[in-house]
This record gives structure tokens, sequence and C-alpha cells, in this order.
């Protein structure tokens, strides 16, 4: 059976201005989404300095969105995200089980009834399918593969032929620019994957969230640890839904990650975005620690959202 981990989540945002910011307002995907494997026991957001109004929602994917209005001049702001949050893994469909897929790609493409994926189907703000990435991710996929046994060799080659270099691109790099020269960091990784998966015709989506910062014993240090991670959701056909892969790490998304939320790109779930008056010159910092606290939570109540 699956266990169940509960992991404590901290997050730090700050920014630092090089004058008074006279008005800003701030757009967070900072709450941990709540799934049938994920339960958010409790999620508490807290700004510095206090902002003048706050408002809840939801955006177009489902994601919980904190607006923050500040209305006053400051001269730095902070956001700590101070979470409790339960982890139930679920498993992967063995290859047999899945669709093929090219029989995969066919739904998606041919029936209305499965919109929801159609968004994840085409070129993003961030993603632009190319000849080149289409071609590398085709590599994993025979004419009568299975959807989940293509899924993880790409997965798996991307681990394999690209190096995790930080400060080797930036948050405008493409998957193009990120393909040719073979290094990035975990977005160029998950970018990369979903322009070869939607090339072919696979339904793929960009997870936001955190991934373990100390692994299990005996286990290698996962790479993209301590700062907000990503990775990709791909679509399986109308049995088996959604799965999670993390290229980065050439792992199926288990009991290792917390989950933020979802969307066609960062650009869409990026962590913390907003628009200011003044400021000047800015200095950004975050840092992350996610910490497990318990291998079995199963008992635990729920104390809040």
């Amino acid at each position: 059976m699956l266990r169940h981990v509960l992991y404590s989540v901290r997050h730090r945002t700050s920014y630092r201005y090089g004058r008074p910011v006279d008005l800003g307002v701030h757009l967070l995907h900072l709450s941990p989404r709540t799934l049938p494997s994920q339960r958010v026991l409790r999620a508490d957001l807290v700004p510095t300095p206090a902002p003048d109004r706050v408002e809840q929602g939801t955006d177009t994917f489902g994601n919980a969105v904190t607006w923050m209005f500040l209305e006053a001049p400051h001269a730095a702001f902070e956001v700590r995200l101070e979470a409790v949050v339960e982890v139930r893994p679920r498993a992967a469909p063995p290859p047999a089980a899945t669709l093929g897929w090219r029989d995969v790609a066919a739904i998606a493409r041919e029936r209305p009834e499965w919109h929801a994926t159609a968004e994840f189907l085409f070129d993003s703000p961030m993603v632009a399918v190319a000849p080149e990435i289409t071609a590398y991710a085709a590599l994993s996929f025979g004419d009568g593969r299975s959807v989940i046994a293509g899924l993880l060799d790409l997965n798996s080659r991307i681990r394999r032929d690209f190096a995790f270099r930080p400060g080797s691109t930036t948050l405008s790099s493409t998957p193009r620019t990120v393909f040719a020269q073979r290094s990035g960091v975990c977005q160029d990784f998950a970018h990369l994957m979903i322009a070869g998966l939607r090339g072919i015709g696979l339904p793929a989506r960009y997870v936001s969230g955190y991934v373990r910062t100390y692994p299990a014993p005996g286990q290698p240090r996962r790479r993209g640890a301590d700062q907000s991670h990503a990775w990709v959701g791909a679509w399986m056909g109308p049995e088996h839904g959604w799965i999670d892969l993390d290229p980065t790490n050439d792992l199926i998304v288990a009991d290792e990650h917390v989950t933020l939320g979802w969307g066609r790109d960062y650009g869409d779930v990026s962590p913390v975005r907003g628009v200011i008056l003044g400021g000047g010159a800015h200095s950004v910092e975050a840092a992350v620690d996610l910490e497990p606290l318990a291998a079995d939570a199963s008992s635990i109540p729920a104390v809040g959202h």
C-alpha cells in the first residue's frame, strides 16, 4: 500500500526596492491545491507589510489565487507561505492497461467532450511547438507503444540528455534555446517536455510546486530542491486521466512533491507577480523548505484550508 506523507511547507519571497513603491498589486499562486492525492491541512499566507486589501479567487484552471493590494509607500515586500500538506500518492497504471499513444492523441483531437484537454494541446505564450523538439520526443513513441511507456521513456531521456545548470537560462528562455544548448533548470525541462508532447498531439500541462529537499534514506538528492519546482502533467486518455512526471529527476510524481497548481506554462502559475508604481531597481530572493513531518498521516484531521 502506498504511504501517506505529511509535509511542512515554508516558502518566502522577498522584494527590496531602490526607492519606495507608492502602489503595489500582487497576484499570488502560493496556496497548495486540494486534490484526490493531496490534502491541505493548513495554508497561511503572511505578507509584510500588511496589505490594505486582500481578495481570494480561483483562476481558469481551478487554482487558488490571492490578490494583495498595498496602497501606502513601502520599501520592501515579503510574503511567506506556511502550510501543512498530506500527500497521498497514486500508483501509475501498468503500460498494458493504457491506450496506445496514437489513440490518446486521436481522442484529444477528435472528441470535443474532452475539451478540458484542448487548452493543453496547442502553443502557449512560453511554449511553442518546434520541429526539432517534436522529432526528439517522437523517438520515445513507436507506432504501437502505450502512452505511458512513451511518457516514461521521454522523461528518462530528458534527465539523461540535458544538464541541470542553474544560471544557464532565464525566465524568458524558450524550449528551442534549451534544446540547442542541452542545459537548463526544472522550468526549462518542463517546457521542453511539454513542447515535445504537444508536438506529437498529446495534451501536456505545466505543474508548479515543490520537491522534497532531503531524500529518503539511501536515495539521491533531488535536483531543483530549495526553490520552487516544476514538472509535467500528461494526459493518458479518459480512463486513466493525468499523470505527473518530473523530467528533472526522472520520476513519476508520487510522494516527494507538493502541488501548487497547473497551467499551460510557467506564466499561468508563477508564484508571485504583480504591478508596482515606483520602486526603481529592485532585488528578489526566494527560499523554500519542504520537510517531511510524518510517514503516515491518514488519521490526522484537517484543521483548515
